[in-house]
């Protein structure tokens, strides 16, 4: 096996990458996949509940916390990732390339590591600007995609620990020692490492590095967290939505011109059908009369916005045991909608305890981008789920 290294092959010089920079930056990115993997997994069981553990109506705010917390920790891993990357990547040009199985091996984790990572990130935040250029199903894919990340992960710092540990303890200077340079030899011993200094350079330090990536990392979170913590609203210049720009002082995702149902939302001859052991159906007339619930809860959507609203309407449970349900009865809510994956929902437990039928947003008439003539809304729940243009109820059980 070749040992001597080409002439040609790269070489790197930069005295910012280090063990230490390495180590911190890794702990930071490891402690936001973390962060991630558990508020995703809350994400995902608003789609898929375990039939056992009922979805709580309490705190009304609840998704809106973790989801939000879910997607600007998303955003900030986008140039966490990166930096962590560039401290690394003239490891891939250690010579030579492979230097047994094992370390093949370890190459390989590393690449399924860095490539599902991209992949997370890339289309979590394409995700958030509701852009699905890719062909398969964001939310199945993204679950699955995480638990592969997360395993790779947890394999990656085994194997990694001993530097790791070495990483933390050693001190962030331009003076610390470096164990990883030259880039494309084997790195040195800890023990022997102690000769291998680093030179003073003119340009940033390596605590100017963390603390200059920790500062955009910010600046990146702060200018997009608005979307969901309306204070900062102001200061929203990458939130891709904003309550102050949509109808009613809510954002829109999907307009009733994309859903396709002007006609049959507006049309004077809506009703809507409640189907059950008694079924029966209710006019446009019927709703303003029986409208007179109100309720402020916060619509909360999986692309990370979400802002407090004042709602009136009718009780979904008082219409639902005059169709001869019960409050334990699961409940279908259908949109007019065709041809969507989101055109129905299911509610049961809690949150159907607490659902209204809305007609009346913020003191004014439904928007019909927000549902007009009637949408439900209930606490805790993904935007979403919270279906638009009801055209039929229907009591399950």
């Amino acid at each position: 096996m070749l040992r001597q290294r080409p002439r040609w092959w790269p070489r790197f010089s930069s005295t910012l990458r280090s063990t230490a920079v390495t180590a911190r930056i890794g702990t930071a990115l490891g402690v936001a996949i973390s962060i991630l993997f558990v508020t995703g997994l809350l994400s995902h069981y608003q789609y898929e509940p375990w039939t056992w553990l009922p979805q709580p109506a309490k705190p009304v705010w609840g998704y809106r916390l973790t989801q939000g917390i879910h997607v600007a920790t998303g955003i900030a891993t986008i140039p966490l990732l990166l930096v962590k990357l560039w401290s690394v990547y003239p490891n891939l040009f250690r010579f030579p390339p492979i230097r047994s199985i094992q370390h093949a091996l370890e190459r390989i984790s590393l690449a399924i590591l860095v490539s599902t990572a991209l992949v997370q990130v890339i289309t979590g935040f394409l995700n958030v600007l509701n852009w699905y250029p890719f062909p398969w199903y964001f939310v199945t894919v993204h679950r699955f995609l995480a638990y592969v990340l997360v395993g790779s992960l947890l394999l990656h710092i085994g194997v990694k620990l001993p530097d790791i540990a070495y990483g933390l303890k050693a001190k962030v200077t331009d003076a610390d020692v470096l164990t990883e340079i030259p880039w494309n030899e084997n790195p040195s011993s800890h023990s022997n490492a102690g000769t291998l200094a680093a030179p003073r350079t003119p340009g940033i330090s390596r605590r100017g590095l963390l603390a200059a990536a920790g500062a955009g990392i910010g600046i990146v979170v702060v200018t997009s967290v608005g979307q969901t913590v309306t204070p900062l609203e102001p200061l929203g210049l990458l939130a891709p939505r904003q309550w102050t720009k949509g109808p009613q002082s809510v954002p829109v995702n999907r307009t009733a011109d994309q859903a396709r149902v002007f006609q049959a939302a507006t049309s004077a001859e809506w009703t809507l059908q409640v189907q059950g052991p008694r079924p029966y159906e209710l006019a446009l007339a019927d709703l303003e009369a029986r409208a007179v619930h109100e309720a402020r809860l916060p619509i909360n959507c999986v692309e990370g916005w979400s802002v407090g609203a004042s709602w009136r309407g009718l009780s979904l449970l008082e219409l639902v045991r005059q169709a001869g349900g019960t409050a334990d009865s699961r409940v279908l809510v259908q949109s007019f909608e065709e041809n969507w994956g989101f055109n129905h929902s299911f509610i049961e437990g809690p949150q159907l305890e607490a659902a209204l039928l809305a007609t009346h947003l913020n003191g004014q008439g439904l928007d019909l981008d927000h549902g007009y003539p009637l949408r439900l809304i209930a606490p805790n729940r993904a935007g979403v789920l919270n279906t638009k243009w009801l055209s039929r109820i229907e009591v399950l059980s």
